[in-house]
C-alpha cells in the first residue's frame, strides 16, 4: 500500500517522539498504521523511520560521540573500555533478533498482545520511582552492561519500551539518571544500524527510497526524535521518569478493550 505524504508525516512524528520517551515507539507506531489506514510490508517502513531516530541520536549527542571518538583513536583506555561496555550491552538484543527474528515480527501484528506489552512497561516504569532512590552514581561495569543488554533485548517486543526497559535497568543498579541516558542512546546505535542493515538488503517490491511518503516520515522522525532526547533528560533529572507509567497503562487497557473485547 501507498504511503501518503500526511500518513508518514504522522507517522514519522509518532516515531519520533515516541522513540525515546519511555512509552514505546513499535507499539504506537503499529497502532498509529492501523489507525492511519497504513498497512506495510513487514518491517521494512519502522526500519526506515528507526534510522531517522538513530541519526537523533547522532546529532543530540554529538560532542559526546566526537569525545569518544577522539578517545578510541588516542588509544585512551576510558574510552575503549566504555565502547567495549556498549557492545558487550548490544549482544543480548542482536542474539535474541537473529535466533526469534520471525517471532517478533509476528508480534507487530498482534494488537491484543500490544495492550499486555503496555501494560508490562507500566509496570517496569512505575517500580523507577523507587530505584531513582538507587541511584548512587555507580560506573556501568560489565554487570551492568549485560542487565541492560537484557532490557534491550527484551524491547524488541513491540509495546516494551527500550528506552524505558534499559534506563529502569541502569537506574536499579545505581546509575545515575544521566548516564543512563546517555548509554541507553548510545547503545541504541549499534542495535539500530545493525537492525538496519539486514532489513534494508530485503525492500518491498514498488517501495523506493524517495517515495514522498518515507521521505516526510524520515525527516519528521529525525526532527521530533531530537526534541524527545531532550525532553526525556530533563525528565530524568528531575526524577519523574516514572509519570509515563499511567499513560501506558491507560494505552494497554485501550488495547485490550478494543481490539480485544470489542474486536475493532
Amino acid at each position: 500500500m501507498t504511503l501518503s505524504w500526511w500518513q508518514g508525516l504522522l507517522l514519522g512524528l509518532v516515531q519520533g517522539l515516541t522513540e525515546f520517551l519511555p512509552i514505546s515507539s513499535s507499539g504506537h507506531l503499529v497502532l498509529a498504521e492501523r489507525f492511519v489506514g497504513y498497512r506495510p510490508q513487514g518491517v521494512f517502513f519502522e526500519v526506515v523511520v528507526h534510522l531517522a531516530t538513530l541519526l537523533s541520536v547522532f546529532i543530540a549527542y554529538r560532542h559526546r560521540i566526537a569525545e569518544l571518538l577522539r578517545g578510541l583513536v588516542a588509544g585512551q583506555r576510558p574510552a575503549w573500555v566504555y565502547a567495549g561496555l556498549l557492545v558487550v550491552a548490544s549482544v543480548p538484543a542482536a542474539v535474541a533478533g537473529i535466533l526469534w527474528r520471525d517471532w517478533f515480527e509476528a508480534m507487530f501484528h498482534s494488537p491484543v498482545d500490544l495492550g499486555w506489552q503496555f501494560l508490562a512497561t507500566a509496570v517496569l516504569l512505575w517500580s523507577t520511582r523507587w530505584a531513582s532512590e538507587r541511584t548512587r552514581g555507580a560506573p556501568i561495569t560489565v554487570g551492568r552492561s549485560i542487565l541492560i543488554g537484557i532490557g534491550q533485548a527484551a524491547a524488541i517486543i513491540p509495546a516494551i519500551s527500550r528506552s524505558g526497559a534499559t534506563i529502569a535497568a541502569a537506574l536499579w543498579t545505581g546509575v545515575s539518571p544521566a548516564a543512563a541516558a546517555e548509554f541507553s542512546f548510545l547503545m541504541s546505535i549499534i542495535v539500530i544500524a545493525g537492525t538496519g542493515v539486514m532489513e534494508l538488503r530485503d525492500i518491498p517490491p514498488g517501495v523506493s527510497l524517495t517515495d514522498p511518503g518515507l521521505v516526510w516520515a524520515f525527516v519528521a522522525a529525525l526532527i521530533s526524535g531530537i526534541v524527545a532526547i531532550r525532553f526525556l533528560v530533563a525528565l530524568l533529572r528531575s526524577s519523574r521518569f516514572h509519570l509515563f507509567a499511567p499513560y501506558c497503562a491507560v494505552v494497554g487497557v485501550f488495547c485490550l478493550v478494543w481490539f480485544g473485547w470489542l474486536g475493532r
